[in-house]
């Protein structure tokens, strides 16, 4: 069992948290609002405490704080932190060098980047380690991170282009659907028949690119006859470049998480 000290207990926190008690480690979440601290408790029947007696006790140390609030944390407790920890942050476009700056020297520190999709369990996170992360360390915290989906490693230098597709990539997702909704709804479907229809669809579709392995082109032109419903729509999303919207809007994400690291 892991001694986990998570530090932020906000959306992303609860996912790790509901993982990490899932396989059985032990976490102490420190959550400055009482309020959510207590709600934590009483849902999750965990301890929440001081974050520098949880840094001081913990064998892993979870950041899950939003990318402005790591310097302060660093700076408020990251003295505390013990020589053999592990020191996991999940803060959109802070690096390592960052992270390393705030903690004692030699200390391990690896940069993960996750996804909401985590809440249910069916995150996709992606790691990079530090310059003092051993591969043994990497791998305890692939190991710790799988237990909200699944894991990936890269390096660093690829963090930012993981941050614009699988980090921010789950919006995409639900912009479509809620595109396909609006669209459905403006043909004459009722709004929860619309809303059912486009969400099974959408999660059929994603069902299948996982369990079938097979490529989403190929995917896409098995069910696009010449001629069909479904090549007059292909056509039309052409016409409109929505391919090009998606580069466009991958590369705004990309930049910004390369803004957010000198922010």
């Amino acid at each position: 069992m892991t001694a986990v000290a998570l530090v932020g207990g906000g959306k992303m926190g609860e996912a790790l948290l509901a993982g990490l008690i899932e396989a059985d480690h032990s976490v102490v979440v420190c959550e400055p609002d009482e309020l959510r601290a207590a709600s934590l408790r009483k849902k999750y029947g965990i301890s929440t405490g001081d974050t520098r007696i949880a840094v001081e006790n913990a064998d892993v140390i979870v950041l899950a704080v939003k990318p402005a609030m790591i310097r302060g944390v660093l700076d408020a407790v990251g003295d505390a932190i013990p020589a053999e920890a592990l020191v996991i942050s999940v803060a959109a476009g802070i690096t390592t060098e960052v992270l390393e700056s705030g903690v004692p020297d030699g200390v391990a520190v690896v940069r993960a980047m996750p996804n909401t999709p985590a809440l249910v369990g069916q995150g996709m996170t992606v790691l990079s380690a530090g310059r003092h992360c051993s591969a043994d360390q990497l791998e305890q915290a692939k190991e710790l991170l799988e237990s909200v989906g699944r894991v990936a490693v890269v390096p660093e230098s690829q963090q930012d282009a993981v941050t614009a597709l699988s980090g921010s990539g789950p919006a995409y997702v639900f912009f479509v659907v809620e595109a396909m909704i609006d669209a459905a709804i403006a043909l004459g479907l009722e709004p929860d028949t619309a809303h059912e229809l486009a969400v099974q669809t959408a999660y059929g579709a994603a069902t299948m690119l996982r369990e079938t392995g097979d490529d989403p082109i190929e995917l896409r032109e098995n069910v696009t006859s010449p001629g069909g419903t479904t090549a007059a729509a292909v056509e039309r999303l052409e016409e409109h470049e929505v391919r090009v919207a998606f580069a466009a809007a991958l590369a705004a994400a990309k930049i910004r998480s390369e803004e957010l690291a000198s922010e």
